[in-house]
């Protein structure tokens, strides 16, 4: 199954922080008993707007939680299943999946919405909206309605598609191709790691030197003084930390020699989903192996698409 989040064929425009995923449709209308019409884009973008607003968190979880659909079976909704057909792991439980959230959102939706709209159809849309408010309305798709839920969820299939934070360059531009991405689009798909966190265990191996692919000394330091201290905060051997160097205190961006010329790193920015994560990239300030990688492009031409960004 082709997939360009469900909604045809992908457009890109990265320049100044802008990527437009571009696709047709008309927002379903959905009986909410009754016989009252209630229009389903407007709910989803209701609740996700509530959502963000309490916990500015779940906002970069829905988009998260999109690709990580989309990327086993197609956006079919299948990441949502708590059952397997034959009783197996599903696809929440796969290591690549560590982490995600939304469900609860998700769940809160499909319950004012009925069986009107499906769940993979509520995934996107949210997902969607979640774009939309997070790079203050600079992002903006239309996505069509009309998918079907999956039955089937393996957490074996999950691992064995999605692209691990460890893959180098050859790798991820496969496992992109694999799915009808272009190296363009892997970058600008990539660019959404300007906002929300990431788990310790995806990036330990950029703290060791002996795994380490090559990343900003001072960061580094930085970082792992920090993980260490988060580890006390958020009582886990393995807690989180932003993805984006952006979103850390100022302590933290001195400390890391993070350059921010051109970057906007007020309080009222962090969280924010811009073109910061290229800046970043740039100067070796990334938390994923998979993230550098994009640097490790033989050709130039991926690096000349972060410049660009």
């Amino acid at each position: 199954m082709v997939i360009k989040l469900s909604a045809g064929a992908i457009a890109v425009s990265v320049c100044l922080s802008l990527a437009f995923f571009a696709g047709h449709g008309q927002p379903v209308l959905a009986d909410g008993g009754g016989g009252k019409k209630h229009d389903v884009a407007d709910t989803v973008k209701k609740e996700v707007a509530m959502s963000i607003k309490k916990n500015p968190r779940i906002g970069a979880a829905l988009v998260r939680l999109l690709f990580h659909d989309c990327w086993v079976h197609g956006c079919d909704g299948s990441v949502l299943l708590d059952k397997a057909p034959d009783g197996g792991s599903t696809e929440k439980d796969a290591t690549n999946n560590i982490g995600l959230e939304g469900f609860d959102l998700i769940d809160r939706i499909k319950g004012k919405l009925g069986e009107s709209v499906s769940c993979a159809d509520i995934v996107v849309l949210a997902a969607r909206d979640a774009t939309f408010i997070l790079s203050r309305g600079n992002i903006a798709y239309d996505v069509t309605t009309g998918r079907k839920d999956g039955v089937r969820s393996s957490a074996a299939a999950a691992d064995a598609v999605l692209p691990p934070s460890t893959f180098n360059f050859t790798q991820l531009k496969a496992n992109f191709a694999g799915r009808n991405f272009t190296q363009t689009e892997l970058v600008v798909l990539s660019g959404a790691h300007a906002v929300g966190v990431a788990h310790l265990s995806s990036f330990r191996d950029r703290l060791d030197n002996a795994t380490a692919t090559p990343i900003s000394a001072r960061y580094q330091r930085a970082l792992a003084e920090h993980v260490e201290e988060q580890k006390g905060v958020q009582g886990t051997p393995d807690p989180t930390e932003p993805n984006n160097i952006r979103d850390m205190e100022l302590a933290f961006r001195n400390a890391s020699g993070h350059n921010a010329s051109g970057v906007d790193t007020s309080r009222a920015a962090r969280g924010v989903l811009d073109n910061s994560y290229y800046h970043a990239n740039l100067q070796n300030k990334v938390l994923f192996r998979s993230d550098w990688e994009l640097r490790n492009d033989t050709t130039g031409a991926a690096g000349r698409d972060m410049r660009v960004c």
